[in-house]
């Protein structure tokens, strides 16, 4: 049982002082979002990131760009490459503090260059819709007013902590997720700000997801004069997705979706190059595992043999992330730091991923939904509601608070994790 929190003269100040003004808060999400960052969008990125700099250079420590390393991919005449990603933001805090967190975010989206959702409008009273302004340049602007407002407390002293913003979240963290195990394999609890849900309801346990790519060759013939010595890799692409979409249902809580296909030309020859690209969701462990076996299984049965093969690239980027012990500490102590705010804060499972899921990889126990309530995120319907944002700074700004005066114990998780995996927590 958590003790109820009791804040100071000075953090209660702190708490008041949080901006409420509406017209401010759509000002900073008209700035920040009205610039393009689409995940491929490397000229947009770029332009992004120096106003991301100057925002966050305002906190002490140093703040550097971290180069990712190129995401390997496999293009649509199934040769495999490399694709250049924008830099992450690192921000470093008080390393040698006695208790270290890590705060992580992502300033792409999912709206690439040519959209044309591209503005901030309010859509009602204090809505307001744009690409960004939950999912998470609204995230972003929370964590960052948490972290000004923070550093002017005293207790701010006993906490050191890493900032990650990453440019290709929304595509799977191809480049970033190596950082994000580096920063989290040392960081007792993690803080991310993917948005809440519209009624504030936040993020337990999370599925893993894989993102694979399938590289069919079959045989080109002319279809009017030798149809039959062909080997059609579309059919036998074909044949592969009604296979994999027929596993759905198959197995609790796994899902298969074929998200694109690519290859064919010329109606007048039989087509001997497919690429079939899918996602699966899994809510553990073992299902991961079924679901690898599964997909094996049908391209030996569509796949090989009669001049068809094919090649499988890819795998499970983003492990599940469940309601582990050390999970469940840290829901706990974030909503007893929500309660002390005027928040009920209640955890509801999803099928989505996030950073949070690669930061519980690393051995980081995580709450991963720290941003402003809003909803409709990856469509053009995507809405935050402004009186949200202050109501989760005070949020993270309590949180923060909790674990450097030690009413919430940031190493707890830790040992519970310890416990679980029978190792010692400070080797």
């Amino acid at each position: 049982m958590i003790a109820n929190l009791i804040f100071d003269r000075e953090t209660q100040q702190a708490l008041d002082a949080v901006e409420t003004d509406r017209s401010i808060w759509r000002s900073r999400l008209e700035d920040w979002c009205s610039i393009n960052t689409g995940s491929r969008n490397l000229e947009g990125l770029q332009t992004f990131l120096f106003k991301l700099e100057a925002a966050f250079k305002v906190l002490p420590g140093t703040c550097s760009r971290r180069a990712l390393q190129p995401e390997a991919i496999v293009n649509a005449q199934g040769q495999e490459a490399e694709q250049a990603l924008s830099d992450s933001l690192h921000v470093v805090v008080r390393p040698e503090a006695p208790i270290k967190l890590v705060l992580t975010g992502h300033y792409d989206t999912v709206f690439p260059a040519q959209s044309s959702f591209q503005t901030v409008r309010e859509i009602e009273p204090g809505v307001v819709n744009g690409p960004g302004v939950a999912d998470m340049k609204g995230g972003l602007w929370v964590m960052l007013e948490a972290l000004k407002a923070f550093e002017k407390l005293p207790c701010a002293s006993q906490i050191g902590y890493e900032v990650l913003l990453s440019p290709d979240e929304e595509i799977g963290s191809p480049g970033s997720a190596a950082l994000l195990h580096e920063i989290g394999a040392r960081s007792d609890v993690g803080l991310t700000y993917e948005p809440a849900l519209a009624d504030g309801s936040m993020s337990g346990a999370r599925k893993g997801s894989g993102n694979f790519s399938l590289t069919i060759h079959g045989k080109a013939a002319h279809v009017g004069r030798a149809h039959h010595e062909g080997r059609s890799a579309i059919a036998a692409a074909a044949r592969f997705v009604a296979g994999l979409e027929a596993l759905n249902g198959k197995a609790s809580g796994v899902t298969f979706n074929t998200g694109r296909v690519d290859g064919g030309g010329p109606n007048n020859v039989v087509p001997d190059l497919a690429v079939v690209r899918f996602n699966v969701r899994v809510p553990d462990a073992a299902a991961a595992t079924w679901a690898q076996s599964e997909v094996e299984a049908l391209i030996g049965q569509y796949l090989s043999g009669g001049g068809i093969h094919a090649h499988l690239h890819g795998g499970f980027s983003r492990p599940p992330k469940p309601r582990t012990p050390a999970q469940e500490l840290v829901f706990a102590q974030v909503a007893a730091a929500g309660k002390a705010v005027g928040l009920e804060i209640v955890y509801k499972d999803t099928g989505g991923v996030c950073e949070g899921n690669n930061l519980a990889a690393s051995g980081c126990a995580n709450v991963d939904t720290l941003g402003p309530r809003g909803g409709l995120i990856h469509s053009d319907q995507e809405f935050a509601i402004l009186d949200s944002f202050p109501e989760r700074v005070r949020l993270s700004l309590a949180i923060l608070v909790g674990y450097a005066t030690g009413q919430l114990d940031a190493k707890a998780p830790r040992r519970l994790l310890a416990q679980e995996l029978g190792t010692n927590p400070c080797s």
